[in-house]
């Protein structure tokens, strides 16, 4: 391991190793990645969103040349078949749409609702989950991802919750797409924790988030 520690500082900024001791080239590292990760997940909504407007935009060409294409068929009397060769440009972009956002952070899920293909704003009403929640854990660290609908006071009420099963937050990054959020969570399963493996670890998480969708509804309602 010592021998490896001087190529690992050497591929981070200065600033994320303060000591050259072990520990502290290990727990930059972690820091890194998952600044790095922070990045990637930001530069993928913004490449979704301009996906999405490049489709939108496509869609409302499309739809002007096939509205010029039957006015003029109709004033030639023209019985030729009409064939727009940007439409299947426009068709790949509406499939773009189709796909779930973040899918690439989600390899093996416990739950998952992106199959639902969330609505047009990738929203789902699925009873059978309500978020795409996966859950890798080794030994007492716990990294957990969550891909869920946006709500108010949501990521407060996840710490809470978090805390009240004794999960502690050891890092924490949020990235949002429209109506989405998408939580990374590194977590460390303290002395105590009945939650003893990954698959617990996200049923325990879909069930918070069950609650705080619950909660929201009746808030809407009252």
């Amino acid at each position: 391991m010592n021998e490896h520690l001087p190529v690992l500082r050497s591929l981070m900024p200065e600033s994320y190793v303060q000591r050259g001791d072990q520990a502290s080239i290990v727990g930059g590292a972690i820091e890194f990645v998952k600044e790095l990760e922070h990045i990637l997940q930001s530069l993928e909504a913004k490449k979704f969103t301009l996906l999405e407007q490049q489709g939108n935009n496509n869609t409302n060409n499309n739809n002007n040349i096939n509205n010029n294409n039957n006015s003029n068929n109709n004033n030639n009397n023209n019985n030729e078949d009409n064939y727009n060769p940007d439409q299947e440009i426009s068709d790949d972009n509406s499939s773009i749409k189709q796909v779930s956002p973040f899918a690439q952070f989600f390899a093996y899920p416990q739950f998952s609702c992106s199959n639902n293909q969330m609505g047009n704003k990738y929203t789902s009403q699925s009873k059978a989950a309500i978020a795409d929640i996966e859950v890798t854990l080794i030994e007492t660290h716990a990294n957990i991802r969550i891909l869920s609908r946006r709500r108010l006071r949501q990521l407060s009420k996840i710490v809470a919750s978090f805390h009240s099963v004794s999960l502690t937050i050891l890092h924490l990054n949020v990235t949002t797409l429209d109506l989405l959020v998408l939580y990374s969570i590194s977590a460390k399963v303290e002395e105590g924790c009945q939650l003893s493996s990954a698959d617990e670890i996200a049923g325990a998480v879909h069930h918070m988030l069950r609650i705080i969708e619950e909660e929201a509804i009746l808030g809407c309602q009252s």
